[in-house]
């Protein structure tokens, strides 16, 4: 990677989206938890593929969504992540580069395949993800490219890869080499099921410092304090003296700051197309506006408009300039 300076670098699963919709029915007849994220293997990855309709197939995973949500704002960003050197892997690596996002992570040329998941979207909008991880996983400490690190202003960590060990320890390492070089490191908790998994860990970078910011949503921010309220669960991460920034769906999202808490409402749509992403880019407005300066509430309200763009239509990447559409609305 050059050693230009960078607004975001992002440490996340590389993952081909394949999008299909289907009505409530499928879900129950394979076993699928709606709304929820599900790891799968090969065997389950092609049983469903085969099972669902046509999909639309996209270049996806949460923070690499992030990252092209901050590039469409103007952004400057990074990725660093795991593709095979397969056909879907090229694919991968051509989708972002193109958006102006630099990643140049080494594409594995043995192992498992570039990552899929399999989206069922709902005639209400809701997505169900089955995700098979596959050279995902085989992201490792040699793959964090330090001079990157150094040049970025915040390393945001996606939560999903905290799953396999070697992953963890990336995540580590690029913790350490931001913070020495004066940087922020910012971690998205990405499910409920994932914050279940590694509650006392995430708790654990939150206390110990080894993250500056985190991004939840109502769901994950209950499961991380383990209560069903959610003002108790807010309670205890204003305590944390952390930034962080809660998405509510339809009730909008808030920042919580050591100074106390800042609302702002959805933005508003027609209606509800397809919520994948809608998180990702959320936090793609939310991140834009902080590396450019500007106010908390700004910010928040640069995550509504790009979280609304991508909830209007299929796929996780925006159809549109977010930097266009801002302006439009008087937001740049």
């Amino acid at each position: 990677m050059s050693s230009t300076r960078t607004d975001v670098l992002a440490l996340g699963n590389a993952i081909v989206d394949v999008i299909a919709s289907a009505e409530e029915d499928f879900l129950a007849k394979h076993g699928l938890t709606k709304g929820a994220m599900a790891l799968i293997d090969e065997a389950r990855a092609e049983a469903l593929y085969a099972a669902m309709g046509p999909g639309k197939v996209i270049s996806g995973g949460s923070a690499a969504n992030t990252i092209a949500g901050l590039a469409s704002f103007g952004g400057k960003g990074a990725f660093i992540g795991k593709v095979k050197a397969d056909e879907l892997g090229r694919l991968y690596r051509h989708d972002l580069t193109s958006l102006g996002v630099a990643f140049d992570s080494a594409a594995a040329n043995d192992g498992p395949a570039t990552a899929r998941s399999f989206i069922i979207v709902t005639p209400d909008g809701e997505r169900t993800m089955n995700t098979y991880l596959g050279a995902c996983q085989g992201l490792t400490v040699a793959d964090v490219d330090a001079k990157a690190i150094e040049n970025a202003d915040i390393v945001y960590l996606e939560g999903y890869l905290w799953d396999p060990p070697a992953a963890k320890d990336a995540f580590r390492k690029a913790s350490e080499i931001a913070h020495k070089a004066g940087g922020k490191v910012a971690i998205t908790l990405s499910d409920s099921f994932c914050v279940d998994r590694y509650r006392d860990e995430f708790v654990g970078l939150i206390r110990n410092r080894m993250v500056d910011i985190v991004f939840a949503n109502e769901h994950e921010l209950k499961s991380l304090y383990e209560t069903g309220d959610f003002d108790t669960a807010l309670s205890w991460l204003r305590s944390e003296n952390i930034l962080a920034v809660v998405t509510r769906s339809e009730k909008g999202a808030l920042a919580v700051t050591p100074e106390g808490i800042v609302e702002e409402p959805v933005f508003p749509i027609e209606r509800v197309v397809d919520a994948t992403g809608a998180g990702d880019l959320f936090a793609a407005g939310f991140l834009f506006g902080l590396t450019s300066g500007r106010e908390v509430r700004d910010s928040l309200r640069l995550g509504a408009l790009a979280a609304a763009e991508i909830i209007s239509h299929v796929g996780a990447r925006p159809d549109v300039s977010l930097k266009t559409l801002a302006g439009n609305e008087g937001l740049l």
